[in-house]
């Protein structure tokens, strides 16, 4: 039987506005044992709330700590060429040592792709292009030059300068829910990071159907069988939830009436794999079962919570 995973708990700054913010929680996330600290990449409002631009706030949170990890969650690959991309997440590795982790994902926000005045194509021809935007930046990545000719782009003899530290390429997560997505992910990546959310319609929506054991499993069963023998190598992640409460129903219930859930009971909120309720020890007991059950080894809060989950890091992280 393979070993499970060692945990690990990524914060992700989707509340800082300031330089101060941006230091103090990143300074505070390392010092609570997170294994990463990452940025989303949006340019509107909705529905993450105003977010500093990934990689300046990267390399920010990189000089500031020793052992943090940085990433992205995740580029969306149609606001840069990869060539830019490879060249901006390998110049971060040099100068953080080899603390990146970056992640790409095709992009969903019709909003904000109308807003940038960016083409909003759809849903296949995204996700071809981030399938040749992945290999481009790989071969940057590579020694030497790299040759690409695709429908997308084309990169010719060029030798990407700085190479990244880490070899052969800094861990490569994409954003994937839907079954092409996770199979190009379960082909590419080094990290997948299941997406639980509805995106199909260019919007978030509030939609708990992605949430359900069931569908979770789905995406797994979907990575296990493209990714074949490297299924292994895989890190699964997840952006989760985790409620601090005595009672766990009562937590359940408001979690569904907050999220406007119609219809979904505290029974089915309490066994979503990415959704946390109870005890800190209930909690860290809930993850061993459920890492056994799918494999899910590495979960991400937002920052509004490092300091209440800071002690379930405490009991897991690399355990």
């Amino acid at each position: 039987m393979t070993k499970p995973r060692p945990f690990r708990f990524g914060l992700l700054g989707e509340s800082v506005r300031s330089a101060a913010d941006l230091v103090d929680t990143a300074r505070r996330a390392e010092a609570a044992g997170y294994a990463t600290f990452l940025m989303r990449d949006h340019f509107v409002e909705e529905p993450f709330g105003h977010q500093l631009a990934p990689l300046a706030s990267l390399a920010t949170a990189a000089t500031v700590t020793k052992t943090l990890r940085v990433g992205s969650l995740v580029i969306c690959n149609d606001y840069r060429h990869p060539a830019v991309v490879a060249k901006e997440a390998a110049t971060l590795d040099l100068l953080s040592g080899g603390r990146v982790e970056l992640g790409l994902g095709a992009g969903f926000s019709k909003a904000e792709y109308e807003a940038a005045g960016l083409p909003f194509d759809t849903p296949g021809v995204r996700v071809d292009r981030l399938a040749e935007a992945l290999q481009v930046v790989k071969g940057l990545f590579a020694a030497g030059p790299f040759t690409f000719s695709g429908r997308f782009y084309t990169v010719t003899k060029l030798d990407l300068f700085p190479k990244p530290v880490q070899r052969p390429h800094p861990p490569i997560l994409v954003g994937a829910g839907g079954k092409r997505m996770l199979s190009i992910a379960a082909r590419e990546a080094d990290i997948i990071g299941i997406q639980t959310a509805a995106l199909g319609t260019g919007r978030q929506v509030p939609d708990p159907s992605g949430l359900l054991p069931e569908a979770i499993a789905e995406k797994i069963a979907w990575i296990r069988q493209e990714a074949g023998p490297r299924f292994d190598c895989i890190e699964l992640s997840i952006v989760s939830s985790f409620v601090i409460a005595a009672n766990r129903r009562e937590a359940a219930e408001r979690l569904a009436r907050e999220r406007q859930w119609d219809g979904v009971s505290a029974d089915r909120v309490l066994e979503m794999p990415s959704i946390f309720i109870g005890s800190v020890d209930q909690i860290v007991e809930e993850l061993g079962s459920r890492r056994e059950r799918y494999g899910i080894s590495y979960y991400v809060v937002g920052d509004r919570r490092l300091e209440a989950v800071a002690p379930i890091v405490a009991h897991l992280a690399g355990v």
